[in-house]
């Protein structure tokens, strides 16, 4: 039976990191290749909570959480975290990274998987073995503790995933789709999972699946082609397409028309028509109608082909 203080302790550091928060600071930072940049000039600074990066296949957001994570070097620009550069032990030791694939070894189970990390990283014995139960039970796998990883279902891949990321109590916690193939009831328990972890930490969630973002996200940060194009609460998200979503309802035949035309967010049958919401700077046609904007048609608005 373990010391019930100590396990509050550990609890409480999964909560809230090390309990100093700290900035992470993007400074200039460019990643070329070749010719080719995939990270123009970025400056950035991030305080604790939840950052919901948005963007394309191709805007260079999985390139981005590499060079944060040190895994990249940048071209030109620094990254700092706490003041630390990211060539020290300090810097590595306040992040945590799930990447969209990360690597597991199936033959072992999940509470041998989190004690082999935790001895890769030095901890003490006991102390491991306290963090280890405790995020098993935070990310709901204490039952499933003494099962090998290759019976899992991706979603409680992904949970253990988390929990390996956490093993460091880090400061930021780097996630990249990490709701990637995973069904509706383990979408919502992983995303109430990050939320818990914001408090005292900086969580970057990189993702296609705008309702997770829409959900937990304190700021968002929309990516095109390498560079920032716009940062801000939800608020602001929405105010960037006000204006510019409409809905009207349609003949049937008239359907394919429209959405060769127009950017088409959502297309619903009814007794009277096709009703079709449209993303557009202008109105569509003349009995189109404004509607309430949502991060799916400031999406669209930015990153879909006219």
């Amino acid at each position: 039976m373990k010391n019930s203080g100590q396990l509050n302790k550990v609890q409480e550091s999964i909560i809230t990191g090390k309990g100093v928060p700290v900035a992470l600071c993007i400074e200039n930072v460019c990643k070329k290749y070749q010719n080719k940049t995939v990270v123009d000039h970025m400056h950035l600074r991030l305080e604790p909570g939840v950052y919901g990066l948005l963007g394309a296949n191709g805007a260079g957001k999985t390139t981005l959480m590499r060079m944060i994570c040190g895994i990249l070097r940048p071209t030109e620009g620094k990254i700092t975290l706490g003041g630390q550069s990211m060539d020290s032990e300090a810097y590595r030791s306040m992040l945590g990274y799930l990447p969209q694939d990360f690597g597991y070894y199936p033959e072992f189970t999940a509470k041998r998987f989190l004690l082999y990390l935790a001895a890769l990283k030095a901890m003490p014995k006991e102390e491991a073995e306290a963090r280890t139960e405790e995020l098993l039970e935070m990310v709901e796998l204490t039952r499933e503790k003494g099962k090998k990883i290759k019976t899992f279902s991706g979603g409680m891949i992904r949970r253990l995933g988390i929990a390996q990321a956490l093993l460091n109590s880090p400061e930021i916690l780097i996630l990249d789709e990490p709701t990637a193939g995973l069904d509706p009831r383990e979408r919502i328990r992983f995303r109430n999972i990050i939320s818990s972890l914001s408090k005292c930490r900086t969580v970057i969630l990189s993702t296609h699946i705008v309702s997770d973002v829409e959900y937990i996200a304190d700021e968002i940060l929309l990516m095109k082609e390498g560079a920032l194009l716009a940062t801000g609460d939800m608020g602001r998200m929405l105010e960037m397409v006000r204006g510019k979503v409409w809905e009207c309802i349609v003949k049937p035949e008239d359907t394919e028309r429209y959405q060769a035309y127009f950017n088409v967010s959502n297309l619903r049958n009814t007794e009277e028509g096709v009703r079709l919401r449209i993303v557009s700077d202008t109105r569509p046609m003349e009995e189109a109608q404004p509607a309430d904007p949502d991060l799916e048609d400031v999406y669209l608005y930015h990153f879909r082909e006219r």
